[in-house]
């Protein structure tokens, strides 16, 4: 939500102040990288575990093999990024 409502209008604005075109017209890969990014961090949250046995409730507990898989596609999504022709 903050991406939505505060940083891309003023990315925008910072680019109109320098006279750079900042367009909101995302090309077919970074809206594929946005619809996997919000996947994989549901997916993760999803799979928490009950806090108390015999409850069916899920927290969102995590276990440090998640953390490292997000770790390891946030590295890959940015070399991607970084080589990536404009």
């Amino acid at each position: 939500c903050q991406m939505a409502l505060l940083v891309t209008p003023f990315t925008v604005l910072v680019g109109w102040w320098y006279g750079v075109q900042m367009t909101l017209n995302f090309h077919a890969f970074q809206l594929a990288v946005l619809y996997f990014a919000v996947f994989l961090v549901t997916t993760i949250l999803g799979t928490g575990r009950c806090e108390r046995e015999g409850t069916n409730t899920l927290i969102g507990k995590t276990n440090w093999f998640q953390g490292y898989i997000l770790l390891v596609t946030y590295f890959v999504l940015g070399l991607i990024y970084f080589f990536e022709e404009a």
